[in-house]
C-alpha cells in the first residue's frame, strides 16, 4: 500500500507544476484516480493549493478540475465529482476572488463552469448563480485597473516604490507571471481552434446535416442550370 504522505506530496507537486497542456492535467487526474481510496485527502490538496498558489497556477488547477471530474465520471468514481459539486463556490472564490486580484481568471472560470454543465456535473441553476457573482467581479476588475483621479484631473495617489506593485490594495502580477500567462493563454486558444476544426468519427452524419439544410430543387433551379449551360456552349463556340 502506498504511503499516504508520499501520495499527497507527489500530488501536490503535480498541482504546483500544472501548465496549459492537456497532458499535465490528464497526468494529475490519472494520478488522483489511481489513488482514489484517498480521494478526500487529495480533494483537500486541491483546495489547499488553490489558496496558496499564484493566480496563473489557480487557473491551471481550474482547468484540471474539469479533467478530473470528467475522468472520474467516466470511471464511475463519483466521490471526486460530489466533493467538487459541494465546494465549487469555494473553488470559484479562490480562482477569481472578489477583490479583483483574479480578474484575468474570470473567463477561465466561465469556460470551466460551462464545460462542467455540459458534462452534467453542475446543474444549470448552480452555474447561473455563480455567473451572477462573476458579473460583479468583472465590474470590480475594470474599476480596479484604473488609478483614482481627483476633480482637477490629477492622480490622487501618484505611484511610488511602495504602492506601484498594487492597484486598490491588490498585488499586481510580476512581469514573469504576465509573460507566462500570455503564453499559456496562447496555447489554450490554439487547442480550442484545433478542437473546433477536428473531424469526429461521425461517418455520414455531417453530410446528412448539410443535405437537410439544402432546399429542394425547384423549376427555377432547372431554368438557371439551362441558362448556365447555354452560356458555356456559346463561350466555347458550340452555338
Amino acid at each position: 500500500m502506498a504511503d499516504p504522505f508520499d501520495v499527497r506530496m507527489r500530488f501536490t507537486s503535480q498541482l504546483q507544476h500544472l501548465n496549459a497542456s492537456v497532458n499535465s492535467s490528464q497526468k494529475a487526474a490519472h494520478y488522483a484516480l489511481k489513488y482514489r481510496d484517498m480521494d478526500e485527502d487529495l480533494h483537500s490538496c486541491i483546495l489547499e493549493q488553490l489558496e496558496r498558489n499564484s493566480m496563473n497556477n489557480r487557473a491551471n488547477i481550474m482547468y484540471f478540475i474539469e479533467h478530473l471530474c470528467d475522468m472520474a465520471q467516466r470511471e464511475n468514481h463519483l466521490n471526486f465529482v460530489r466533493m467538487m459539486q459541494k465546494d465549487i463556490l469555494m473553488v470559484v472564490d479562490a480562482v477569481a476572488p472578489s477583490d479583483g486580484s483574479g480578474a484575468a481568471n474570470v473567463k477561465v472560470v466561465r469556460r470551466v463552469l460551462q464545460g462542467l454543465q455540459q458534462k452534467n456535473i453542475l446543474q444549470p441553476e448552480t452555474v447561473t448563480e455563480i455567473e451572477g457573482c462573476l458579473k460583479e467581479r468583472d465590474i470590480a476588475a475594470e474599476q480596479g485597473a484604473l488609478t483614482p483621479i481627483d476633480a482637477n484631473g490629477q492622480r490622487e495617489h501618484p505611484p511610488n516604490q511602495a504602492n506601484a506593485a498594487k492597484v486598490n490594495g491588490v498585488a499586481r502580477p510580476d512581469k514573469r507571471q504576465i509573460e507566462q500567462r500570455i503564453e499559456e493563454d496562447r496555447e489554450r486558444h490554439k487547442r480550442l481552434r484545433e478542437s473546433i476544426w477536428a473531424i469526429g468519427d461521425e461517418g455520414d452524419q455531417e453530410f446528412e446535416r448539410l443535405w437537410d439544410d439544402v432546399s429542394d430543387i425547384g423549376e427555377d433551379d432547372y431554368i438557371a442550370a439551362e441558362e448556365d449551360a447555354m452560356e458555356r456552349r456559346q463561350a466555347l463556340g458550340l452555338e
